[in-house]
């Protein structure tokens, strides 16, 4: 039987490869790519996907003018084909969205970050600091010890118990009989590590003067902070999963940011009302509320700021009335709901407010006593629940520093005052060296 081959279509596979396939990229390129996406995505403007498109297809001309590129190939092929963009949306590192990072680019990126974080540490023999005691906890090691009262008999090491009650019969020269006859001292443990889980919660400043530039020239201190929240969320997940690092923001209110926001944090200005001031005590009653809701055995709240307080709230229209008795001229403030909406739809911030109005008074060098007494009263509030607080200072003002020193030696705190572009390095080290805890037995 004949066959009929009119119907088929033939196509050559060689062509066909070539028209389907899409060129690849190389390790190189997509290296590039990544790191100019981190810095404009770390912007206190956060380009639009068509300024980003622009601007990474301005790299790769430039890239390949200075044979910066693996092959003539890929140049060819991205010099004429689609958009580095395009090809990044394939390859999953960005979506057609207002925030363009997708999860996979979002640790991808901040784990880059924290690689170059802890090279650096290393480099500049910033050591880590760890107890290395044994004691009570949920990993089990090798050596053991003996039962004590109140200890979790899951961890009994029974061959050793047997030993020891087998040693001990002979030693005094008893018939060694079945059933044995166990007494306490011959029950044995393994010993355990305890890997204490630990809540931290960072507050970062977001009022207007954190988008002063660096001294290097290298972006602001804004910028500086966000890298460093970021490589720290990373490092948090990939090594300590069982850890809660929550990020607030705060002006002269404070939000809870959500972890993949970190990149696109933006300060306050003066287009947003009233709301780039700084208040500490909005940052740490929004803290607590997180914390108290958080079963972690240790917690910490780590302030992040380049200036005193000058907000806070005014509950109740007794307090208002005392404040305007000394100050006649004092503001009060309390957003209305376009700006709510605003903030909400600009930046993806939910605003945390009750029922108060909030005293601003921004005085030079100096805190108002008003404000400084509801900051301590806050931050006292943190510590009878147990929660540690540090500051860290990333100003060049030591009129500011004392003020933070002032308000630790009351709480039993730690005062950090930093170069801003050292940050990724303080709360990073920071965190290693205060999350791991071993506990010596008893016995010990």
């Amino acid at each position: 039987m004949q066959t009929n081959t009119t119907k088929f279509v033939y196509v050559s596979s060689e062509n066909d490869k070539s028209e389907s396939s899409s060129p690849e990229v190389s390790d190189e390129t997509l290296k590039q790519a990544l790191k100019a996406i981190t810095t404009q995505v770390l912007k206190e403007k956060t380009p639009s996907m068509k300024d980003l498109e622009s601007i990474l297809d301005g790299m790769m001309q430039n890239a390949s003018s200075t044979n910066q590129f693996d092959s003539q190939q890929e140049t060819a092929a991205y010099g004429n084909s689609q958009s580095m963009t395009k090809h990044l949306q394939k390859l999953g590192y960005l979506k057609d969205n207002k925030k363009w990072l997708t999860k996979k680019a979002f640790f991808e990126i901040g784990q880059k970050l924290l690689e170059d974080v802890i090279k650096t540490i290393n480099e500049g023999n910033l050591g880590f600091h760890e107890t290395r005691n044994i004691g009570s906890g949920d990993t089990i090691l090798d050596t053991t010890g003996k039962l004590e009262v109140g200890d979790d008999i899951k961890h009994l090491n029974i061959p050793a118990t047997i030993l020891n009650v087998i040693q001990r019969k002979q030693n005094k020269n008893e018939p060694i009989q079945f059933p044995l006859e166990i007494q306490f001292d011959d029950f044995e443990k393994f010993e355990t590590k305890e890997e204490v889980k630990v809540a931290v919660v960072y507050c970062i400043d977001l009022s207007s003067t954190m988008k002063y530039s660096l001294s290097s020239g290298e972006g602001t201190r804004i910028e500086a902070a966000k890298k460093a929240l970021w490589a720290l969320f990373v490092l948090s997940k990939k090594f300590f999963p069982n850890d809660s690092v929550y990020i607030v923001g705060f002006g002269s209110l404070a939000s809870q940011i959500h972890s993949p926001d970190i990149p696109y944090l933006k300060t306050y200005d003066a287009n947003d009302n009233f709301l780039h001031y700084t208040n500490y005590q909005a940052a740490l009653r929004l803290a607590l509320k997180i914390l108290k809701k958080d079963g972690s055995q240790n917690k910490r709240i780590v302030m992040i700021t380049d200036g005193q307080p000058s907000a806070c709230f005014v509950d109740n229209e007794l307090q208002k009335n005392a404040i305007l008795a000394d100050k006649p001229y004092s503001h009060f403030y309390r957003p209305d709901e376009s700006t709510l909406s605003k903030i909400k739809n600009e930046k993806n911030i939910r605003l945390d407010i009750d029922d108060e109005s909030v005293y601003l008074c921004y005085r030079y060098r100096q805190v108002d006593p008003t404000i400084e007494a509801k900051t301590l009263q806050e931050a006292k509030k943190c510590r009878k629940e147990g929660i540690e607080i540090d500051t860290i200072m990333v100003s060049e003002e030591s009129e500011l520093l004392s003020y933070v020193e002032s308000l630790e030696k009351h709480l039993k705190g730690r005062a950090y005052y930093i170069n801003p572009e050292k940050i990724d390095r303080v709360l990073i080290s920071d965190f290693i060296s205060n999350r791991k805890k071993v506990l010596h037995s008893r016995n010990g």
